[in-house]
């Protein structure tokens, strides 16, 4: 009889929570407060203190995190971001929604986050406005034609992304920001205690680091929620301004914001999930150590199947301490196939993400080409997320690898 594994399984996970989800959903209900509240500031302070910063504001989305946070550096039309073009498409498409551009640089191979030297490079080609020295964009949002605004003035953040867990290279991205005078946004919605401790996400106090708790997160909410944290109580005070359209008290407005407050009823479900997230991060890193042992005895990474390395290139293999792995993602020749064998064998497994963002239609308009960042594209091609949810059982998980050597086997 074929087994019936789900990619991600969150039932398992609430049949444990039930009694304490219900309690606080039902105490929530009981207040009659569903709009931001005790239970927000709690969980506010609770997440800061987990992620080692002095402030944090609690948000509608991992999405709208990003948002504020750029709208909070001033960011609109003819501006840019520097960014990666892999990753859920919110990384890029908050940028083009206040009329900024993302400005892309490849990705490094290994741990398939923005490249530290590919994003100089981007740099230093858009302040000198050469696309011969790297892939620029060239549609018609380039400010060739409005010389009152310099370009370096235009170029306003950086915004690396640490995929599936892992963090990106912050020391080499905290070089760059001062040697630019940038400041960094880090987005970290796949990244909740990622890094530690060397160094841990959000370690540099004056970056703006983005949250999601999107239900699929190591901690996740029971809908959308996320999260923006920071060192600077004035960003801080901006932030929550912003949240609430911009308002300082009630009906006077400093700023245009927008509603991005989190509700209650997520902050108080995330308050009863919080204690045990040590706990399914541990659960995490253990699948992917039997994941990866187990997939280097089949000798399937001599067949051109490669398993994730431990944390961003340079690190020493065997250091689990810096990958929180919300996914564990294995690079494939034959991706649809594997995925097609594992779908009729009752395995689920999930592709982030089949498209990079300079090959989306949306984006056309940059100007991008195919080839522009041909790790990206690579990437795009091969990685194949296999079940890692923390409950997922060691006869299920040894389950997933047989199945992988059958392919390989039958192939």
């Amino acid at each position: 009889m074929t087994k019936v594994l789900p990619f991600f399984d969150l039932s398992r996970q609430h049949r444990e929570l039930k009694p304490e989800i219900e309690a606080a959903v039902r105490a929530v209900l009981d207040s009659g407060r569903f709009i931001l509240g005790p239970a927000v500031t709690e969980l506010e302070k609770q997440v800061a203190a987990v992620v080692h910063k002095k402030e944090a504001v609690g948000v509608s989305s991992g999405t709208d995190a990003l948002l504020l946070a750029l709208m909070s550096l001033g960011v609109g039309p003819g501006d840019a971001v520097l960014t990666t073009p892999f990753s859920f498409f919110a990384t890029a498409g908050v940028i083009a929604r206040l009329g900024a551009v993302p400005l892309l640089a490849d990705i490094d191979p290994l741990s398939f986050n923005l490249d530290p030297s590919g994003a100089e490079k981007a740099i230093r080609a858009y302040l000198d406005r050469d696309p011969g020295l790297y892939p620029l964009p060239s549609g018609n949002w380039f400010p060739d034609a409005d010389r009152r605004t310099p370009t370096a003035e235009r170029l306003k953040a950086i915004l690396p992304v640490h995929l599936y867990g892992q963090s990106a290279d912050l020391p080499a991205f905290q070089r760059l920001a001062k040697e630019y005078n940038l400041p960094i946004i880090e987005d970290a919605a796949q990244a909740i205690g990622a890094g530690s401790p060397d160094p841990e996400v959000g370690a540099y106090g004056d970056h703006l680091v983005c949250y999601s708790f999107y239900p699929t997160k190591n901690l996740g909410g029971v809908g959308d929620a996320g999260m923006i944290v920071t060192d600077n109580p004035e960003s801080a005070d901006k932030l929550r301004k912003l949240r609430v359209h911009g308002a300082s008290g009630r009906y006077i407005h400093d700023l245009v914001g927008g509603n991005f407050r989190l509700d209650t009823l997520q902050a108080a479900v995330l308050l009863v999930k919080l204690p045990y997230l040590e706990r399914w991060t541990g659960c995490r890193r253990e699948n992917a150590e039997a994941y990866d042992r187990l997939l280097t005895a089949t000798g399937l990474p001599a067949r051109g199947l490669v398993i994730p390395p431990p944390a961003f290139s340079g690190r020493t293999s065997g250091d689990y301490d810096g990958h929180i792995y919300n996914q564990y993602v294995v690079r494939v020749r034959d991706r649809q196939g594997l995925q097609a064998f594992l779908k009729d064998r009752g395995v689920g497994t999930e592709v982030y993400y089949p498209v990079p963002f300079h090959l989306q239609p949306c984006f056309a308009y940059l100007g991008y080409h195919p080839g522009d960042f041909p790790q990206a594209e690579q990437a795009a091609r091969e990685v194949l997320a296999l079940p890692i949810f923390p409950e997922l059982t060691r006869e299920e998980l040894e389950y997933v690898v047989e199945k992988i050597a059958e392919f390989y086997r039958s192939s």
